[in-house]
């Protein structure tokens, strides 16, 4: 609550007090492929065809920060007029989301960890924005020393730390398994069309560009296809 009380004073609007950055919206069509195991043709890809989507890709700070702050990347799949059961209270709609992030885990290992990192970045919000871009390239070292050793912090990476990276590139992971039909399945989106591939592990300039990434977003979208599995 004190991230969307700060942003909306903010900001002048109400914003999300999660991914609140947008750095593309991206329209397309998830086809699902017949013929698949049966531990894939679960739920929605029990039935092959092709459904209209939307992707959105975001950073994950409530608050709209200068892009050189490096921050994990998430991919929200809007998939269309899907039919089946639905939760209760979602009978009319005919959307499924699937969300997602460029790290293969959770960052958190419960819902008190999470609290605890949440607190955390809510008592950044709407601190001085100079600071975190210096801090973000103390936290980038420190992250690079935590890798060398062959770890990885996601405290660090969450609070401007990530390689700033190019979205597009990315393979991006559901974090958590869910049930899913008769398994238990994670969902993971990853680049395979050439635009994206050599996008994989570029490190986007930021140099005097506040919306380095949704021009960077742009500018790869006129070029070709993006194609993801």
């Amino acid at each position: 609550q004190d991230i969307l009380d700060i942003t909306s004073e903010d900001e002048g609007r109400a914003i999300r007090s999660v991914h609140a950055k947008s750095h593309g919206i991206l329209s397309g069509t998830l086809d699902i492929l017949p013929d698949l195991p049966p531990e894939y043709a679960q739920g929605i890809f029990a039935r092959p065809g092709p459904h209209a989507a939307l992707a959105r890709i975001s950073t994950n700070p409530g608050d709209l920060l200068h892009d050189s702050i490096g921050l994990p990347r998430g991919l929200a799949l809007k998939v269309l007029d899907v039919d089946g059961a639905r939760l209760p209270k979602s009978e009319d709609s005919r959307s499924q989301d699937f969300v997602m992030v460029n790290a293969p885990a959770f960052s958190a290992k419960d819902g008190a960890d999470f609290l605890k990192n949440l607190k955390l970045l809510a008592k950044t919000t709407d601190r001085a924005e100079w600071a975190k871009r210096g801090l973000a390239a103390v936290l980038r070292g420190a992250e690079t020393l935590v890798e060398a050793a062959g770890g990885e912090s996601s405290l660090l990476q969450s609070m401007g730390g990530a390689a700033n990276v190019h979205p597009l590139g990315e393979t991006y992971y559901s974090m958590t398994p869910y049930r899913y039909g008769d398994h238990v399945a994670k969902f993971s989106a990853a680049p395979v069309s050439d635009t994206l591939t050599k996008l994989t592990g570029r490190i986007v300039d930021t140099s005097g560009r506040p919306d380095a990434l949704r021009e960077e977003v742009a500018a790869a979208m006129q070029e070709g296809d993006g194609v993801w599995e």
